[in-house]
Formats: structure tokens, sequence, C-alpha cells
């Protein structure tokens, strides 16, 4: 399988050249990178030249690297990573795409390539707030309407901002900010001199 990945990491060099910003094998996978202002370009080549014929959207995410490496990350925040499968040719790939600003992340649709991707986009778009500009339907789809933020950003509060309960007087279920103070829970750990001392059992 290395040596068709090995073949495949080629193939798009010759095809795409300085359009891939990085190439990495490793674990048996070829992870691509492309820029935000190629991505769109660089996928719809992927499904229709016949050396790559990659006919199925498998899956698509959002990332947000802001936190990865223990906070040493020093890149653009939110990226998509999508994984492709060509049939013809019984192998797969996945391409990453950094969208450019980390305030308003936003990258172009594949939609009208892969209908597949319809709901991975809506997906992280909801989670992540990357924004897939030339996506017909683009709404949440996990959370529900009323929700403020998005829930996978590594700053999104564990306890949240809004809460929403029923409401007695009113008859109807009612949103407010959440009452519950945030709060750290630090396990207890218990230490005695003698742990581990066999004379003290």
């Amino acid at each position: 399988m290395s040596a068709k990945l090995e073949a495949l990491s080629q193939k798009m060099q010759d095809r795409f050249g300085d359009k891939i910003a990085s190439s990495k094998l490793a674990l048996g996978e070829l992870t691509v990178e492309v820029a935000a202002a190629d991505y769109r370009e660089f996928m719809q080549a992927l499904r229709d030249e016949p050396e790559f014929s990659f006919e199925e959207l498998i899956d698509l995410c959002g990332v947000d690297y802001s936190t990865w490496g223990d906070g040493a990350w020093q890149g653009k925040r939110f990226a998509a990573v999508v994984h492709l499968l060509s049939i013809a040719h019984n192998v797969r790939l996945r391409v990453r795409v950094y969208a450019d600003s980390d305030e308003f992340p936003a990258v172009d649709s594949v939609t009208a390539l892969w209908t597949s991707a319809n709901w991975f986009e809506r997906e992280a778009f909801d989670l992540y707030g990357i924004a897939f500009v030339g996506h017909e339907d683009l709404r949440r789809i996990l959370t529900d309407y009323g929700f403020i933020g998005h829930p996978f950003r590594k700053d999104f509060p564990i306890s949240g901002h809004v809460e929403m309960r029923y409401d007695p007087d009113q008859g109807r279920v009612i949103y407010q900010p959440v009452t519950i103070e945030p709060r750290e829970n630090t396990p207890r750990i218990v230490r005695e001199d003698t742990y581990g001392d066999p004379s003290h059992g």
C-alpha cells in the first residue's frame, strides 16, 4: 500500500506542483495540504481527472489547532480535513485546508462536487464556526437554533453560555444565561509518608 501511496504522492506533485503546501506519508496514510485559494479547483481536479478519480467524499470535519501540542501551535487556527476514496484506484487520501482568518474562518464548499459533503460542512460550521462559501443551506445541524457560539472550539466554556429550562409561569421553555458558577475539579490526592514501604503493609 505504501508503494501505491508514494506513487500517488509523486503523481500529485507532478500535476499540482506548488499548489500542494505539504505532503506527508505516515502510518499508511497520505495527507496533503492546500491553500484555501486553491482548495476548490484542487478538489475538482481530484474528482474529475482520470489519474485521480476520487469519486467519494467519505468524511469532512473541522479542527481547532489553537491548543494543539500543549498550546505551542503557531500556525492558522482552523482547518477543514477531508477524506476521499478512489474506488477506481482503490486508494484513500486526506486533504487539509486551513482557513485564512482565525476571526472569521471560511473555506470554499465542495457540496457541488460531492453531495455527501452537505451535512459534514454543516456540522463543521455548527461546531467550529467554519463558514463554507457557496454552501446552499449552511445552518446549524446538531445544536439548537438559539444556541450561541460553537461548542467544539477550544475556548468554548464547558458549561456553555446559555441554559434552557421550562418556566411554569410562562408555560414554555425559556433561555437564560448560565447560572452555574465555573469551577475546576481537582481530584483529591492522598499521600502517605510510608506509601510503598513494605514494613508498613
